[in-house]
């Protein structure tokens, strides 16, 4: 009676199947007695024989790769017959789609809201409007003294160059002078 409890349980694979574990069980190492469950899917979608041709086909360092991969495959033909993993798969990718899309949405709003930003941002200066270079409108004498320029500059009107910005403009202003500005 002592010897009956001095050797391991066998493996699920030979408990599922009623036969002597043997020592050189090909399913021991994969499919350990506290996973019954386990071999019984695979048992169920592959049976036995096809799988234990299989794991003499493979070199022993891919083997347990296989045996994880079978028993993946079996579990998701168990829970979903028709589909299997291609269900699981295509579930997964459409969800990796959807949040793509969500994610696109967020980075859109981000830069929606960041660019309404910069405006408030700025410092506060005097109200000034661009023109378009080809027709500029004639500002007071006292709108150029407070935007820095001086009544000896010869000037009467105030182009897009001589604007105090504090920030880079999204345009090259000298272009604008020469008549090569984009629409404002």
């Amino acid at each position: 009676m002592a010897s009956s409890s001095s050797y391991n349980s066998p493996c699920a694979a030979c408990k599922f199947l009623r036969r002597k574990c043997m020592p050189g069980c090909i399913f021991a190492p994969y499919f350990p007695p506290e996973e019954p469950q386990k071999f019984a899917n695979v048992h169920k979608i592959f049976g036995a024989s096809n799988v234990t041709k299989l794991l003499n086909e493979l070199p022993p360092h891919q083997r347990d790769d296989a045996v994880n991969s079978l028993a993946y495959e079996a579990e998701a033909r168990v829970r979903d017959p028709v589909y299997g993993c291609v269900g699981a798969i295509t579930f997964l990718q459409r969800q990796v789609e959807r949040l793509q899309k969500e994610l696109d949405a967020a980075n859109a709003d981000l830069i929606h809201y960041a660019c309404n930003e910069i405006p408030r941002a700025l410092p506060a200066q005097p109200a000034v409007t661009l023109v378009h270079p080809m027709a500029p409108r004639q500002r007071p004498v006292e709108l150029n003294r407070r935007m820095g320029s001086s009544e000896g500059d010869g000037g009467f009107y105030q182009t897009a160059s001589s604007f105090p910005f504090s920030y880079p403009l999204p345009w090259n202003a000298g272009d604008m002078n020469e008549g090569g500005g984009g629409n404002i």
